[in-house]
């Protein structure tokens, strides 16, 4: 009996002793597969995996406009073996959009590193007839409530976007949430709904083959990978709303599980295969250190905290 609990007493020490990560790592996406999200996670997850030494899993988690997901991962042991996919929605709409949030989007995660940055696009059915986006603004005024936009869920970014598109353009139309960027994105395929403004990582392959029609972008300049393309605010003044992407663990990860991960984002993202894969889904990478995440998470948070108090867009759905 001695030397059997010796034995379990040396094979725990030696557990303990291994450097991270010593099992598998599991990587929680708050979206559905096929996403924006979904696409930069198995990106990430392949070459971590390969650089780990473990296989990285991606696990998908969508609903509540990514609140479930991130809830789940606020909930895991912080030991750098459960990590999140962030999202613009996670970290700084839902704090504004909902009190009633099952985690804190500040306390509950300690960042790793940003991933990847954009410029969502703007795309409409291919039968529609609209063209651009002030044909989109007058077709949406001839027709109140009648046009249908796409998000990803409530309180995501392309629900804002809507919103934001119909206050400022002084317009009407419907919201339908779906669970992520994908469904929502073959509905307006379909033509049950008419429009959807999301990333061109979710959209791009959709565009490229012409199923749907993309009428702009939606930061204050033309995003680099869709130079053709105007923003919205060339004809609805003001309008700005970026998209981000970033990795993070639950709180008190310890801070050489941390260092590690940052580590492998860092050289993940600047392999040259990687590198382009990412610019041709139309984003821009964007890894840094721990503190700078953490920095522009804030920022974020209260630009669009002002943003959602000026517009008064409140969550009905």
């Amino acid at each position: 009996m001695r030397a059997f609990l010796f034995a379990l007493l040396f094979a725990a020490v030696n557990a303990a002793a291994q450097p991270y990560p010593a099992k598998p790592v599991r990587l929680l996406v708050a979206d559905a597969a096929g996403g924006a999200p979904d696409q930069l996670a198995r990106i990430l997850a392949q070459k971590m995996s390969e650089g780990f030494g473990q296989q990285v899993i991606v696990d998908n988690r969508p609903g509540a406009g990514g609140a479930i997901g991130a809830d789940l991962a606020a909930k895991s042991p912080p030991d750098g073996y459960t990590l999140l996919l962030s999202t613009t929605a996670i970290w700084a709409l839902l704090p504004s959009l909902r009190k009633d949030l099952p985690y804190d989007a500040a306390r509950d995660f300690v960042p790793i590193s940003r991933v990847a940055t954009t410029s969502n696009v703007l795309v409409v059915n291919a039968s529609l007839p609209a063209k651009s986006v002030a044909e989109l603004v007058q077709l949406a005024k001839s027709r109140p409530g009648a046009i249908n936009y796409a998000s990803a869920g409530v309180g995501t970014p392309a629900h804002l976007a809507g919103e934001m598109l119909n206050l400022l353009a002084g317009i009407k139309m419907t919201h339908i949430p779906y669970k992520g960027a994908a469904p929502g994105l073959l509905d307006v395929i379909a033509g049950n709904a008419q429009l959807i403004i999301t990333s061109p990582i979710a959209a791009g392959a959709h565009m490229n083959a012409g199923r749907v029609r993309a009428l702009a972008t939606t930061g204050a300049e033309r995003n680099p990978s869709l130079p053709d393309l105007p923003p919205i605010a060339d004809t609805v003044p003001g309008y700005e709303i970026t998209q981000s992407w970033g990795i993070v663990a639950p709180a008190a990860t310890p801070q050489p599980v941390v260092r590690r991960l940052n580590d492998e984002v860092i050289r993940v993202l600047n392999v040259a295969d990687v590198k382009e894969r990412v610019l041709k889904m139309g984003a821009v990478p964007a890894a840094g250190s721990p503190q700078a995440f953490e920095a522009f998470m804030a920022r974020e948070r209260s630009r669009l905290a002002e943003v959602i108090a000026k517009s008064g867009i409140v969550l009905t759905d």
